[in-house]
């Protein structure tokens, strides 16, 4: 019966989010749609190429109106409603674990339909900040793979690399826990490193390519990590003695 009403539970979650989608799709395609609808109007006046290259690039620019008007859209309601993640255990059916739930799946209609046109773009750390990051100056993301952006917190000069994973869950026992992810400043994170809740990574500390920090990890600065899962290779004191 509980794996019933569990099931039950989640069908009726992913019905809801289907609706949501739904709305914003429909929300943010207005701005295209009228751009095509002008375009087509006008084009009816032209002949051959420049007709179906204005048709063509109205449907095109289409798709880059849709695009940034969903994370206006995703960024005010978030904003608006106070859709913000805090560290604790939750019980997987609890407010806290909805919250949760509601805010990556709001996340991830974006992460699916348009993220890979900003990554490393400056649109990129917009996006994270109107879903509640903390984010320093010059900082350059080049990953998709970044959720829970409430409780993730990273300093000025510090690089994503591609295809990194940075996550501020975990489910465990049937418990949520959420905690923060600290990154520095001047940090490198390598390409598809996997950073898991509650780690801490100090300034001008580099994570190695495909390195995993396990949950609650404390990274001191100028430390280099590498591995599964990823240990010190170059700790910070004696970088610091060579250069003495």
């Amino acid at each position: 019966m509980k794996s019933l009403l569990v099931t039950l539970g989640q069908l009726l979650f992913s019905l809801f989010m289907y609706a949501i989608g739904t709305i914003f799709f429909a929300l943010a395609l207005i701005p295209g749609m009228m751009l095509i609808h002008k375009a087509w109007i006008y084009a009816q006046g032209l002949q051959g190429f420049l007709k179906y290259f204005l048709i063509g690039g109205s449907f095109a620019a289409t798709y880059f109106l849709f695009g940034f008007s969903l994370i206006a859209l995703i960024g005010a309601v978030r904003v608006l409603f106070g859709l913000r993640l805090r560290e604790g255990n939750y019980p997987i059916f609890s407010w806290g674990a909805l919250n949760w739930a509601l805010c990556g799946g709001l996340q991830l209609l974006i992460s699916f339909t348009f993220i890979d046109f900003i990554l490393l773009t400056p649109f990129a750390n917009l996006l994270l900040r109107l879903l509640g990051a903390k984010l320093g100056k010059n900082v350059q993301i080049n990953s998709k793979f970044i959720a829970d952006a409430s409780l993730l917190e990273i300093g000025d000069n510090t690089v994503i690399g591609g295809a990194a994973t940075i996550i501020c869950h975990a489910v465990e026992r049937g418990k949520l826990k959420l905690r923060k992810v600290k990154i520095g400043n001047n940090v490198t994170v390598g390409l598809n490193a996997v950073i898991l809740p509650g780690c801490e990574i100090g300034d001008n500390a580099v994570i190695g390519a495909s390195a995993v920090l396990l949950k609650g990890t404390k990274v001191e600065p100028r430390a280099v990590y590498f591995g599964v899962p990823a240990q010190a290779i170059r700790p910070h004191h004696k970088e610091e003695a060579e250069n003495a």
